[in-house]
């Protein structure tokens, strides 16, 4: 199912709901027979441990990060079982004992920013040592800029949970939130801040719906349709209920909404349901709105507070956010981007009613600050929202959001509403629900009172103070940048293809891959770390050519070293400034342009000859749409890859030559995007190496410029090339 399809579809879905409207701010309303939700990590992966232990069909698994050494762990930091505690080793164990279980793990491939944050190579931890029911995926899917950030996890199509919390390391914590919880540790051994969020869990046709999400996002980035679990008729009755028996739901055979923020992409639908369900929750508030949010910087709500705060004399919002952001980025962006927001309501007149918090612990004489990452939102005692969109722009029109909605309906669902939200105050404020309870009954519901009944708790709200920023209007363009409303405008160039390549044996597979990707390891760390290093200068390798350069044989050697350099992940860069150095400017140049092209065609056949399934081991399931893009598009792709220096030459070559890129556009493509490194470094010799080191402004606008024309280059012949070929299909 196409996401224009899956859009079109919602016109046959009827609920009785007055704000959840599917069309505007929900995709789907489905029944759950139960829903709870779990408050704080502890809790859920205590929670998703039990139910994936009975998993027997299938695991869904997505997120913007997914870490193979989380502890899935309850409040106590066991297991309750002979499973291992963390992620990686526990699904392995799961499709060790039950052969049938898929596992898919859909995980956004990250931008570099975040690679301190990440496990190193997740496809090395959660796919090369793991049984081969289970397949990672990374999603990059998405515009320039955007990131995959929903938190989903479907078994079965019988139970999900979706919401703020990722599947992975620095985000397990206690509602306690002790400072010296010893169980809150990284992989390191280094404790981390007490860390609190919130996850919904539900069954029945949510679930399926779940499902469904996953499924058009895993076929959206590889092209692989999965199918929904279907349960024969005669196994229906023997089918094991997915719900852990000590678990009260807090809403029984309730309608859930479900939002979602996709950006426009390529030929995909812009999708702002998210932002709409926002708007419409706050303009319907009537006597409070409660917020817990990571960040707050969406203009566009913070105007709706002050015309409903406007509106509604008697309205209070109570807003629980970190203390600060602790990074230069989230300082640029988001901190100023939530002084922006308050601005808006003070400038307004309505910032009185209006209470900007944050959870501190003071206990033992120890204090810490609570990292506010949950995404609710709740609005009197009628609507509830869980999910992973955060109060800023990037959740409302660029990032991958899911948010799931509660509109009570019946007495029953509003006190599951009220108590959610009194169980959440209790949490920040050191009291109990019931305490919450009798301080709003004696003061007409009122959120500010409980504020101030308890200021002298171990747990406590206090007032974020955000310092006013030096210059705040002229860091905007960072904020465009970091928190952006839409996307920059980047399509999709490529086509796609619905052909997969033959599958072989898992042992050959194995075979190949552990062979090759063992070799270049050990390569790489040769020319790195060992005396090898030292021979790797481009005085020594100048030197090492000069001795030829009036042989006779001097180019079938130039040759034949580029050629067993390439076999040997020797750096290609190096070659072509000494081979310049050694033969002069125009013989240098043509030596090191045929050198190259030698090293990639015998690189690229070995690749080729290795197969595209090996690939597949180590990138995912998602090589398949990759293969299928620079297949009718090799071109562009090998000029863009081979113009960015980090690639190995080698690895590109090998890739290239696996994914089966045609000849032609492998060649020319290389010609292309080798040709401004072989110019400069045959042209400028070892200068090269100094305005690397040293660059002035003058050499960044001469290399960007290089780039982009280069670029325009390539595409240009890129869609020649394709118009012809279409005109002689």
């Amino acid at each position: 199912m196409s996401l224009a399809e899956a859009t079109d579809g919602i016109d046959q879905i009827k609920t009785a709901s007055a704000l959840l409207q599917p069309g505007r701010n929900v995709w789907r309303c489905e029944k759950a027979a139960r829903v709870a939700v779990l408050v704080d990590a502890a809790a859920y992966y205590g929670v998703l441990r039990q139910v994936l232990r009975n998993a027997k069909r299938s695991i869904y698994i997505i997120g913007w990060d997914i870490d193979s050494r989380t502890p899935l762990v309850g409040a106590d930091g066991k297991t309750g079982d002979d499973l291992p505690p963390r992620l990686g080793p526990f699904l392995s164990e799961l499709a060790a004992r039950s052969p049938d279980l898929s596992i898919k793990l859909l995980l956004w491939d990250y931008a570099p920013l975040y690679s301190l944050e990440r496990e190193k190579i997740p496809a090395l931890t959660l796919q090369w040592s793991t049984p081969p029911q289970i397949e990672l995926c990374l999603d990059k899917m998405l515009p320039i800029g955007a990131s995959h950030h929903q938190k989903i996890v479907v078994v079965d199509d019988a139970v999900a949970f979706s919401g703020g919390l990722d599947l992975t390391i620095r985000r397990w914590d206690t509602a306690e939130h002790a400072p010296g919880n010893l169980l809150r540790v990284d992989p390191a051994g280094v404790m981390y801040p007490p860390f609190h969020d919130v996850q919904m869990m539900v069954d029945g046709p949510a679930a399926r719906a779940l499902g469904d999400l996953v499924r058009m996002r895993w076929q959206r980035v590889t092209q692989e349709r999965l199918a929904p679990v279907d349960v024969p008729v005669d196994e229906v009755a023997c089918e094991p209920d997915l719900w852990p028996e000590t678990l009260q739901p807090h809403f029984r055979n309730t309608t859930i909404g479900i939002a979602r923020t996709h950006p426009r992409y390529g030929a995909e639908v812009e999708i702002r349901e998210i932002e709409h369900l926002f708007l419409d929750m706050i303009r319907s508030a009537r006597r409070s709105i409660y917020i817990e949010n990571q960040f707050l910087t969406c203009n566009i709500v913070a105007q709706a507070l002050v015309d409903q705060l406007k509106a509604r004399p008697d309205l209070e919002v109570v807003i629980v956010t970190p203390k600060t952001y602790y990074s230069w980025l989230e300082q640029q962006s988001m901190l100023s981007g939530r002084i922006r927001f308050m601005r808006c309501l003070r400038q307004a007149g309505v910032d009185h009613r209006v209470r900007l918090l944050y959870p501190h612990i003071c206990r033992d004489g120890q204090e810490a600050d609570v990292k506010v990452h949950s995404k609710v939102m709740i609005v009197d005692d009628r609507i509830l929202r869980v999910g992973s969109a955060n109060l800023c722009n990037r959740s409302v029109g660029l990032d991958t959001e899911c948010d799931l909605a509660i509109e009570a309906s019946n007495e029953q669902e509003r006190d599951g509403v009220t108590l959610l939200r009194n169980s959440l105050l209790a949490e920040h404020c050191g009291a109990t629900a019931q305490e919450v309870a009798e301080v709003l009954a004696q003061n007409q519901g009122s959120l500010f009172a409980v504020l101030d009944a308890f200021p002298n708790r171990e747990h406590r709200l206090l007032p974020v103070e955000d310092r006013t920023m030096a210059g705040l209007d002229l860091i905007a363009p960072i904020n465009l940048l970091a928190d952006p409303e839409r996307p920059f405008g980047a399509e999709d160039y490529f086509t796609s293809s619905d052909s997969d390549p033959p599958r072989v044996s898992r042992i050959a597979r194995v075979i190949k891959l552990s062979t090759v990707a063992i070799g270049l390891l050990l390569l790489v760390l040769a020319w790195r770390y060992t005396p090898l290093a030292a021979s790797i200068s481009p005085e020594n390798l100048t030197e090492s050519f000069a001795r030829i350069a009036d042989s006779p044989w001097a180019l079938p050697i130039v040759l034949g070293v580029f050629v067993a350099a390439g076999l040997v992940a020797f750096p290609v860069t190096l070659l072509i400034a000494a081979t310049a150095a050694a033969f002069g400017t125009w013989q240098g140049l043509l030596f090191a342009t045929m050198g190259a092209l030698a090293s990639a065609l015998i690189t690229y056949a070995i690749g080729r000859r290795l197969g595209a399934q090996m690939l597949r081991q180590v990138m995912g399931p998602r090589i398949h749409r990759i293969a299928c893009r620079v297949k009718d598009n090799g071109i562009v792709a090998m000029t863009m890859v081979r113009l960015m220096p980090t690639p190995p030459f080698t690895l590109v070559n090998l890739v290239a030559g696996a994914a089966r890129i045609r000849i032609s556009d492998y060649m020319a493509g290389t010609v292309l995007g080798l040709a401004p490194g072989i110019v400069a470094l045959s042209a400028l010799g070892g200068q090269v190496f100094d305005m690397l080191h040293s660059p002035s402004f003058v050499d960044i606008l001469i290399f960007v410029a290089t780039l982009s024309g280069w670029l325009g280059v390539s595409v240009w012949l890129q869609r020649i090339i394709s118009r012809h070929r279409k005109a002689e299909a």
